[in-house]
């Protein structure tokens, strides 16, 4: 038997409903490659593979890899997995166009502390998934998704991030005591779709998250101060007159799509 080791952050789901809305949120098809991250015990692998095409399944731990290795041979040697001993933060999603014929998604349970990474990785990649299944910590699902159904929560870095590469959805809600062992919060399974890059139109990605992040340096300050840190202070005061936005607005008033336009007027 192998157990979850604390260290690399594992917690292993038990639970059938978790499993299943996963599944349905994943939406795997006949010509689907499935990108799963951390497959643990193999029990969310079993599932994909019985509709995807293919899984490919990148395990860090030693241990685990060997026992997926042996309970899903029969899997591998037909060519419907590709089991990877490493670091998903040392995967290049470029390798992925090797299967050009197939539609490409990522699915994953993955430790808490690298949810960033793993978000910053693979939305921001030139080969980019069509959608992202994640189980990720139940505060992080939430401010991310912020105004759906009516919420009127704050943005922020992170949620911004998310949104301009994609439409996130807060699937549902996983209870701590759905895992194995239980970690100290409950888990969210969070849905990201309608991936690409459209939204970077009149300016790039390093330049809209520089201002991003320009306008996110100092909480307590208008937006408008912020980002006069790093452009002049006529021109944020003219985007704002010329956007209607008010000028004591605080960065996480400010909704994705006046940060676009805020982009293409001062990215310039």
């Amino acid at each position: 038997m192998v157990y979850a080791k604390k260290s690399l952050g594992q917690h292993f789901l038990r639970s059938e409903r978790a499993l299943s809305s996963i599944r349905d949120a994943s939406d795997p098809k006949g010509d689907d490659l499935i990108l799963e991250i951390g497959p643990g015990e193999g029990v969310l692998t079993k599932i994909l593979l019985t509709f995807a095409a293919k899984v490919i399944a990148v395990e860090k731990d030693d241990a685990l890899h060997e026992e997926l290795s042996g309970r899903f041979k029969d899997e591998i040697a037909q060519g419907k997995l590709d089991l990877i001993h490493g670091d998903i933060l040392d995967f290049d999603p470029e390798v992925l166009r090797f299967y050009k014929d197939l539609t490409y998604k990522l699915v994953a349970n993955i430790p808490y502390n690298i949810t960033g990474a793993i978000l910053e990785k693979f939305l921001s990649a030139e080969y980019e998934p069509e959608r992202v299944v994640l189980l990720v910590q139940k505060e992080v699902a939430e401010r991310i998704v912020t105004r759906e159904k009516g919420r009127d929560d704050k943005e922020s870095i992170l949620s911004l991030s998310v949104k301009c590469y994609g439409k996130p959805k807060y699937v549902e809600t996983v209870k701590a005591g759905s895992f194995t062992p239980a970690p100290k919060v409950d888990s969210s399974i969070l849905l990201i779709e309608n991936i690409s890059k459209d939204f970077f139109n009149g300016f790039t990605e390093p330049e809209f998250f520089q201002m991003l992040h320009a306008g996110f340096s100092s909480k307590r300050k208008k937006l408008s101060s912020n980002l006069a840190r790093i452009y002049p202070k006529d021109s944020v005061l003219q985007a704002f007159a010329k956007l209607g936005l008010d000028e004591n607005a605080r960065a996480e008033d400010v909704q994705l799509l006046t940060w676009g336009k805020l982009a293409q007027i001062l990215c310039v």
